[in-house]
């Protein structure tokens, strides 16, 4: 479980592939707290530490997660938002994160605003996940609230710390990112389709 704030912002030293899993090695600041199997979110992607040294770490991500999320897409130096596993007791900052992706989204737009921007996505709808208007999403592991919901696409706006400290900093229009829909949403729209049955 993890809360979608964004601890630090990994850079991937290599990428090795062995059948069909991915290797990843990313260099952090947090790389010497880790421990092997510990859980740690990458683009919002829960993986398991297979190895780690004093500068970084090693996770494995098998096919099924790279059918379904943007880590394909990675490269040598690419920058990786970056979160450990919630610890129980601490205080819930953004908003309960599962770690597995629902789907990719596609950035459509960002817009400079005074301070700020704004930055827009979309979605295949067909596969059932919503948004609602002030409701929570998480893009590429990063908790946010949505400004402008629509069927199969929304908006949020970053501020300049988020900017900052997350990868939202190099996407473009065009830019492939993960998305994890809220949990309690997923579970009432569930509940709310088996009613219609």
């Amino acid at each position: 479980m993890f809360t979608g704030i964004i601890e630090d912002l990994g850079v991937v030293e290599s990428l090795e592939r062995e059948g069909t899993n991915l290797h990843l090695t990313v260099k952090s600041r947090i790389a010497s707290e880790l421990k092997i199997d510990q859980s740690v979110s990458h683009n919002g992607v829960c993986l398991t530490v297979v190895e780690q040294d004093e500068t970084s770490y090693t996770v494995t991500a098998i096919k099924e997660t790279l059918d379904k999320t943007n880590l394909n897409t990675l490269a040598q130096g690419d920058m990786v938002n970056l979160e450990r596993g919630l610890k129980l007791g601490d205080r819930l900052d953004g908003h309960m994160v599962q770690g597995h992706v629902d789907q990719v989204g596609i950035c459509t737009e960002i817009k400079t605003e005074q301070g700020s921007w704004i930055y827009s996505f979309e979605y295949d709808a067909s596969i059932g996940n919503v948004t609602i208007e002030k409701g929570s999403v998480t893009v590429n592991g990063v908790s946010l609230t949505v400004v402008n919901s629509k069927v199969n696409g929304f908006s949020v706006a970053i501020i300049p710390y988020t900017y900052e400290h997350t990868n939202f900093k190099t996407f473009g229009v065009g830019t492939v990112v993960n998305l994890e829909f809220d949990v309690i949403g997923k579970y009432v729209s569930r509940l709310h389709s088996n009613l219609l049955r």
